[in-house]
């Protein structure tokens, strides 16, 4: 709820206060046979109305600076009540010069208590109109002070949770870089014109890189060529012992993503299956949108889960199967599981980003290898 609601709703709320006095007086007025001459009853209600307001708009100035006091009750209605001699002295010259002066307007005559009982008798009234008025106020701007602060709280989440979000991101690009330069080191020394090509497709995807890093969020068509780019410099790599499919719906290009969502998940084949087997790796790559739900998957045909739910080999405690991913089998939104940074650090993104809105799941295929399954909310 906007903080400019609370001023509307107690502006309101004075106006439908001064309109009702003004006509039950009116009403009063009609009662007691007066049915001519109703200006009068509006002039003495709507004398008060404007002199009061101009009063209260003149104490609300004075007292701005008093915010800071709405946690301690005593002193803010203390500060408050040392306006109540200004009404005490301004109000009845003001609200019955005002009425005079019509009166003299219309050729009668108004008359009042002498000016010691009137004096009294409208300290007492406005008094307790003030004391009323500043209880209202106290309220209105207490609860106005509580949607600040809960504006300010989000405001501070939003800040941290971006900051939270730059970090990771900060920690996944070096991660990246060093992975893909040692895949060039390696080359160097066995084709150097593929090292060459290799290091033309890494800067492609440095720049991607680059463009994207400002982001939280990317449109799936970037992060989808960051993520071939990726893929291309390390097939360079394993040349002959990888072969990678993309099956991708045109349809999902604009959909927003985590930025660096899907590389990650290319890794973790690369990094658990293809560089420990000699034999060839078949892995796809699709994306499609079910219901509002943009589901991504990386499948492989040869790799193998880590852990007690995995199809490891019974000493994987010592020393990971050939292909094998870490466990656990199945981890789900945010949950805690081994992965090494890249999917430790997308985990944390999605957390940062989703909440429990987004799933990631890391599971063996029933004809073999493994599927990691990233879900991701899509909206309308």
């Amino acid at each position: 709820m906007p903080t400019s609601y609370p001023k509307l709703v107690f502006a309101s709320a004075w106006v439908l206060f001064w309109t009702m006095k003004i006509w039950v007086a009116v009403q009063d007025f009609i009662r007691n046979g007066h049915l001519l001459q109703l200006w009068k009853p509006v002039l003495w209600e709507g004398s008060s109305a404007l002199v009061c307001t101009l009063l209260t708009l003149v104490q609300l100035r004075l007292s701005r600076g008093d915010a800071h006091l709405l946690g301690t009750p005593l002193r803010w209605f203390a500060r408050q009540a040392l306006f109540l001699p200004m009404y005490w002295i301004a109000f009845v010259p003001l609200a019955f010069g005002l009425r005079h002066g019509v009166y003299g307007l219309a050729g009668e005559t108004y008359t009042h208590d002498a000016l010691p009982q009137l004096y009294l008798y409208e300290s007492i009234k406005i008094s307790m109109f003030v004391g009323l008025f500043t209880a209202v106020r106290f309220g209105v701007e207490s609860y106005r002070a509580l949607l600040e602060q809960k504006l300010r709280a989000e405001r501070a989440n939003a800040l941290l949770r971006q900051a939270q979000l730059q970090r990771l991101a900060q920690q996944m690009q070096p991660h990246f870089l060093f992975n893909a330069l040692n895949t060039i080191s390696s080359l160097m020394h066995s084709d150097v014109d593929k090292a060459d090509t290799t290091l033309l497709r890494l800067a492609d995807v440095l720049r991607a890189t680059l463009d994207l890093s400002q982001h939280d969020q990317a449109p799936f068509g970037d992060e989808l060529r960051m993520a071939r780019g990726y893929a291309g410099v390390m097939a360079e790599r394993f040349a002959g012992r990888v072969e990678i499919d993309w099956d991708v719906d045109a349809a999902v290009d604009a959909l927003p993503v985590p930025v660096m969502s899907l590389q990650p998940l290319l890794e973790n084949v690369f990094k658990h299956t293809v560089e420990r087997r000699r034999g060839l790796t078949r892995i796809v790559v699709s994306a499609r949108r079910e219901a509002d739900r943009l589901v991504l998957r990386v499948d492989d045909d040869s790799g193998r889960l880590d852990g007690p739910a995995g199809s490891a080999a019974p000493d994987t405690a010592l020393a990971p199967a050939q292909g094998a991913h870490p466990g656990p089998a199945t981890v789900t939104g945010t949950a805690t599981g081994t992965g090494g940074i890249g999917l430790a650090n997308l985990r944390a993104r999605l957390a940062a980003l989703y909440g429990g809105q987004a799933a990631f799941d890391l599971s063996a295929r029933p004809g073999g290898g493994v599927r990691a399954e990233l879900r991701l909310p899509c909206g309308s």
